[in-house]
């Protein structure tokens, strides 16, 4: 819960109620946990009993009262968290057999903001990931509420063998995920979103960390706030010079 303060605190900044859960994974749980296995599923839990209990979280912050829309419930995340974040809008994780699982979608969530999700699973997986990660074998057909994807174009990811467009396959195989934002240069840490001077980010850059804020408060507020939010950051970015990135739309 405390991570992500560079985009949760912009967000929050900009007017949106930002609820961070902290997962059972994130406390030490152990590979030989009999819980392990299904960490997966108990984190997509974790997230639907916020939105069931929301009035208790409204009520445990003063001055929430009347201001939440509950019509405006976006699901984001990064990296395992995204693909977390991805079960609420239809994607489902393969079982072992190879077919799709149980769909978890939740229709109170209308939106997703998804930071480098982990990509299809089988040959494109890493050995260790094979052994350690089964459950990361996300199938995307489904996923059909809106969707940003976020990835960076240098993301080289040891739980894959085929590099950094393993990351944009939510894009490319989901129906939901209309717009790809990939910045040059980056890696898993898109810049530092993490965190400043977090050990985890190999390429700190608060340059690319504006990008994703700005991109993604542009597509939390289009459509409904500001319908020409995105077309705006879109343009800005990609009209100067020497842009950071580039946006895919389908």
């Amino acid at each position: 819960m405390d991570d992500y303060e560079p985009l949760a605190g912009f967000w929050a900044s900009h007017g949106f109620v930002v609820i961070q859960p902290t997962h059972l994974d994130s406390l030490g749980l152990t590979p030989d946990d009999p819980r392990t296995p299904h960490i997966w599923r108990i984190r997509t839990d974790d997230l639907t009993r916020v939105l069931d209990q929301l009035d208790a979280v409204k009520a445990a912050v003063p001055g929430l009262a009347g201001r939440v829309d509950r019509d405006r419930i976006t699901a984001a995340g990064h990296s395992w968290g995204a693909q977390t974040a991805s079960t609420l809008v239809g994607a489902r994780v393969v079982d072992a057999d190879g077919t799709p699982g149980e769909s978890m979608a939740d229709p109170r969530v209308k939106a997703a903001v998804l930071l480098c999700i982990p990509g299809t699973r089988g040959d494109d997986l890493s050995p260790m990931a094979a052994q350690y990660f089964p459950f990361m074998s996300p199938d995307f057909a489904e996923l059909k509420t809106p969707s940003l994807i976020v990835a960076g174009d240098h993301d080289d990811s040891p739980l894959t063998v085929r590099g950094a467009d393993w990351f944009t396959d939510g894009y490319r195989l989901s129906p939901g995920a209309t717009d790809l934002l990939t910045l040059f240069g980056a890696e898993h840490g898109l810049g530092g979103i993490q965190g400043r001077h977090d050990t985890r980010t190999t390429d700190e850059s608060p340059e690319r960390v504006a990008v994703v804020q700005q991109a993604t408060l542009a597509y939390l507020r289009t459509p409904g706030l500001d319908d020409d939010a995105w077309s705006t950051v879109r343009d800005s970015l990609t009209m100067t010079s020497n842009p950071l990135g580039r946006f895919d739309s389908k």
